[in-house]
């Protein structure tokens, strides 16, 4: 019965989205984390058993990995944020665009 309660409880706070004291993971950081998750596990049981390229290549080719999911998370969060600037009807600040 108290499963039961507390079962309920938490299915509610998902559809309200209000989790007592977490907050909401963003996709980007899903994403990144799925690729950070999967280049780790991969790494972790193929390169040891790679015997064809040297060890420092090997550990360049996993930085390498690592640096692109840190652009891809860093690309897709600035995604998310023009979007929910565009949502709030706020003008995109972007310093790149000077004017004349």
């Amino acid at each position: 019965m108290l499963g039961c309660l507390a079962g309920l409880c938490y299915i509610r706070a998902i559809k309200t989205d209000n989790l007592i004291g977490m907050k909401k993971i963003r996709k980007s950081t899903k994403i990144a984390l799925a690729f950070f998750v999967y280049i780790s596990l991969t790494a972790a049981y193929l390169l040891p058993r790679n015997t064809a390229i040297a060890g420092t290549e090997k550990w360049i080719t996993v930085a390498g990995s690592y640096g692109i999911v840190l652009l891809l998370w860093l690309v897709l969060r600035k995604k998310e944020q023009l979007r929910e600037q565009r949502e709030r009807g706020e003008r995109p600040t972007d310093t790149s665009i000077k004017k004349q």
